[in-house]
């Protein structure tokens, strides 16, 4: 499959029947399982738009979409199909609004449907990461010269940081090679411990001078720090240059394309340029099948809204 557009991804997925056929080759490599039991043995029914398992103690019927994004979802697969390229192809991501007129299904419809799509590109079994790795926080938020005036006050009587009021995210790299991205909203989860989770001891950790880091030298093979407040960038192979730009990509894209989102949500984001980011030398149909093929998990909609 090679299509450079989305015209020619239209093209080729022109109908329901091929989206369908399309789906089950990557998800189940021609090999049909039941979506329930895990059993091989299946039969087809209403067509070969779904299947029943041949399975006596289970017997239940499903289709090529049932544990997937796309479950009970009034949306057709060409629609999905082309919202996941449109996502998975532009840098920065898309909007509510703009799927919403690309597509011809409304805001809220639009608005959910990226939500699965951010679902389908997390990372689903991490990896360590190890030999050079850079780890950075930046902070997402409205500044407080932006807010009401009351707000302001409160915020200056309380002699509040102009971070106070903004959500800090970390993102660890592993230099030519992939990063991930972690929202620090949790109390008695410290940055260090984010980085002993999800980096190898073996690997040499970059840092900036933040207090936070102190003590890393402890638990990892060689942990470097360059500080900024001297104006020093680059020592050797010592510099965070790298995830600083993933963090650029990720700005301009919560700030220009979102423009605003809550604390809620962010990890969400992170996740979709995470992915972006680290699918980034290879090319959108490449890109757009690799995501299909972990369409697996379901997301629903009071699920996203709850608390």
């Amino acid at each position: 499959m090679n299509f450079k557009n989305l015209k020619q991804l239209f093209d080729h997925f022109n109908s329901e029947d091929v989206c369908r056929q399309y789906l089950e080759q990557q998800r189940w490599n021609g090999n049909v399982e039941c979506a329930h039991c895990g059993c091989t043995k299946v039969y087809k029914i209403e067509g070969g738009k779904r299947y029943k398992c041949a399975d006596k103690f289970c017997a239940k019927k499903f289709s090529v979409t049932v544990g997937t994004i796309y479950e009970n979802s009034k949306i057709d697969l060409r629609t999905w199909f082309a919202a996941i390229y449109l996502v998975t192809s532009s840098k920065k991501g898309v909007s509510s609004l703009q799927l919403h007129r690309q597509l011809g299904v409304t805001q809220k419809t639009a608005w959910f449907l990226l939500h699965r799509i951010r679902e389908m590109l997390r990372e689903k079994a991490p990896a360590m990461l190890s030999n050079m790795v850079e780890v950075d926080e930046t902070y997402i938020g409205g500044k407080y010269k932006n807010k009401h005036k009351s707000v302001r006050r409160a915020a200056h009587e309380s002699n509040a940081s102009h971070v106070d009021n903004k959500t800090c995210v970390v993102a660890l790299l592993e230099r030519n090679n992939k990063v991930k991205t972690h929202v620090h909203n949790k109390a008695g989860v410290t940055l260090k411990d984010m980085v002993k989770q999800h980096v190898d001891s073996s690997a040499r950790v970059f840092t900036d001078s933040l207090t936070a880091y102190k003590g890393l030298d402890k638990h990892f093979a060689d942990h470097q720090v360059v500080n900024h407040y001297e104006e020093e960038y680059v020592r050797g192979e010592v510099y965070t240059n790298s995830v600083e730009g993933f963090f650029s990509i990720l700005k301009r894209g919560i700030y220009g394309i979102y423009h605003q989102v809550s604390p809620k949500h962010l990890q969400r984001y992170c996740d979709e340029f995470a992915a972006r980011y680290n699918t980034r030398q290879i090319f959108d149909n490449e890109r757009f099948e690799l995501s299909i093929k972990n369409s697996e998990g379901r997301l629903k909609y009071n699920e996203l809204i709850g608390k």
